[in-house]
């Protein structure tokens, strides 16, 4: 009997274990062994805290003390334990521990039983008998031989519960079917676990008294509060909360269905009478907020339709459960229209993408042909104007006039331009790389344009140059040849004008050296009178200071003293006749030079100005 009252035992306080969220135990032996689920019982059982203890033993002197520990927790709440001690429990003493555990029940279970004044056993038996008294196959005279057919188990059950199983209905023959039936109505319905096997009971020849006494016990604490008005009272408010369940569950799938289809259809009437504006910004904005929808309130939308579906599911489930009529929901919100409704939204979908994307499409070629019309019909008008620049022909006057002409057309150009600039941006904007319709960028008519305006701004400078040389009837061609390149070499530029600095070195390259106050006066004098030193102010400057000042004789003269008598002179002795920089790199590109023996370079300052002078 050791082994069922083990297994009847550990089962038992199992339930207290799993109740409170602890693993369930396997064997006494073993699991007590340590004293850490005999702890955890005492604190359960005694709901109270047995204060530290170790959780982990190892050594043997820390199980003895977490066993002593539960032993004299016991012992202090008045229960008797007879020849037992820690070592027992540690060395797996089973017959000691099963009477420890047998007191336990005694004390926690079976102690608190009374009936007509007997109490503990006695009592239960009592209780057992007078439960059992109507049924003519029970006859209960023990906690033994009495329940081995299992018809004694059912007859307390269909006492208390006549609903949970037909007792009329039953093999009072068969033992093992009577007995299995008991234990698994009063472990699904009664909350009572189940303690014993089945062979426990109907093939032992002798059920053993104190397992058996236990599992009774278990019967009498979920009856002892139970009567047979409690019971249809309990059936009734079962079955009004489950109607009420049914109810609620009905209102609540039909106001979530009513609501998905009126989403589902809202949207896609707005889908229907959506617009595009034609601009890339809105179409941008209407696929932005499309993709936001598919990912959110799409998302939601699926799970809604998954829960009511599920919802809808358990209704019906919970109908047949009970026996009850089927549940049909009212016209429009069966599942058939919310799947009707759902692929109405897929294909709105599909044409809601297809035309945002077309018209992105058709936007993007908008955008291409509109910078390609723009930059083409550009570059056409920069070729004509340069075709009809090369052509510019007739007397000089004549050319001033069809070059300014032409100026006057820049600022129209310059518009032109900006718009190209837009038209690109827009392109830039709506992510259009490639363009088949031209081969033009921006960047590209925004440099020719600057080359155009730089060929008119030269072409004008070079004929009002012409004007002024044309002018100079008083000097040689040669001489005129000699200023004009003179003017062209320093004006670095090519503003056509020239600076204080600029001024001051084109001089001294003629071999007209001034101070800084000397050559500050000149300047001042010069911008005073043509409001820049111009090539018209250069030319006549010139003139008037070789007239009066320089003539051949004079150069030659400055060009010897310079030189040291030297029939040459070198970039050394420019240099210590502290020209400006600018003026000897003139110098030594116009005169003529050789080398000497050493490879330095010797200008011929006679023969260049004989050339010049000529």
């Amino acid at each position: 009997m050791d082994s069922t009252q083990e297994r009847t035992f550990c089962k038992w306080l199992n339930t207290k274990l799993e109740a409170n969220g602890y693993p369930p135990m396997h064997s006494l032996v073993q699991d007590l062994s340590d004293g850490v689920r005999l702890i955890q019982l005492m604190e359960i059982m005694g709901d109270t805290s047995l204060g530290r203890y170790n959780k982990n033993p190892r050594m043997r002197v820390q199980k003895a003390e977490n066993v002593n520990k539960a032993l004299e927790f016991i012992r202090q709440r008045g229960i008797k334990l007879t020849n037992i001690g820690p070592e027992d429990i540690i060395d797996g003493n089973l017959k000691l521990i099963l009477g420890m555990i047998w007191t336990l029940v005694l004390r926690f279970t079976i102690a608190d039983i009374s009936e007509e004044g007997l109490s503990a056993k006695e009592g239960l038996l009592l209780w057992a008998q007078r439960k059992t008294a109507p049924y003519k196959e029970v006859n209960v005279q023990d906690f033994s031989i009495s329940w081995s057919d299992g018809l004694a188990l059912c007859a307390l059950i269909h006492c208390h519960r006549p609903e949970l199983l037909d007792y009329d209905k039953l093999d009072k023959f068969d033992r093992h079917g009577n007995t299995r039936l008991a234990f698994q109505v009063a472990a699904d319905h009664l909350g009572v676990p189940q303690l014993l096997e089945v062979e426990d009971l109907c093939d032992s020849t002798r059920p053993d008294e104190r397992s058996v006494m236990t599992y009774i016990a278990s019967y009498f604490h979920a009856f002892s509060t139970m009567d047979q008005a409690e019971t249809v009272s309990r059936r009734v408010e079962k079955f009004a909360e489950l109607m009420q369940s049914v109810w609620t569950s009905k209102n609540d799938y039909e106001r979530r269905a009513r609501a998905l289809l009126h989403a589902l259809s809202e949207v896609q009437k707005k889908w229907s009478t959506s617009h595009f504006t034609g601009s890339y910004t809105d179409a941008k904005e209407q696929s932005a907020t499309f993709t936001t929808y598919k990912h959110t309130t799409k998302r939601t939308w699926v799970t809604e339709r998954q829960d009511v579906t599920t919802l809808l599911g358990n209704i019906q489930t919970k109908l047949r459960t009970y026996g009850l009529r089927e549940y049909i929901p009212p016209l429009g919100l069966a599942l058939s229209d919310l799947d009707d409704a759902w692929s109405d939204l897929l294909q709105s979908e599909a044409k809601r993408s297809r035309a945002i994307n077309a018209q992105i499409r058709q936007i993007k070629e908008s955008l291409r042909k509109e910078f390609a019309d723009l930059a083409n019909d550009f570059s056409q008008r920069l070729h004509a104007i340069s075709l009809e620049l090369s052509g510019v022909a007739g007397p000089l006057e004549t050319q001033q006039d069809q070059v300014k002409e032409i100026q006057t057309r820049l600022p129209t150009l310059s518009e032109a331009l900006t718009r190209v600039a837009k038209a690109e941006q827009d392109c830039v904007v709506a992510n259009v790389e490639e363009n088949d319709y031209t081969v033009f960028t921006c960047q590209d008519l925004e440099f020719e344009l600057g080359l155009v305006a730089q060929s008119l701004t030269k072409k004008i400078s070079f004929i009002d140059n012409q004007i002024v040389s044309r002018n100079m009837t008083n000097l040689t061609p040669a001489r005129l040849e000699q200023f004009e390149s003179t003017f062209r070499y320093f004006d670095r530029d090519e503003t056509n004008t020239l600076s204080l600095t600029e001024t001051s070195a084109a001089l001294a390259s003629q071999g007209l050296v001034y101070s800084d106050e000397d050559m500050t006066y000149i300047y001042d004098q010069l911008l005073q009178d043509y409001g820049a030193v111009t090539f018209e102010a250069f030319i006549n400057l010139l003139v008037d200071i070789t007239e009066d000042q320089t003539s051949p004789e004079q150069l030659r003269e400055s060009f010897r003293g310079i030189a040291g008598n030297k029939p040459f002179v070198t970039e050394l002795d420019l240099r210590l006749a502290q020209l400006p920089v600018s003026a000897v790199d003139y110098l030594s590109e116009v005169i003529p030079s050789t080398n000497n023996e050493v490879g330095e370079p010797e200008y011929d300052y006679e023969t260049w100005l004989q050339d010049v002078f000529a």
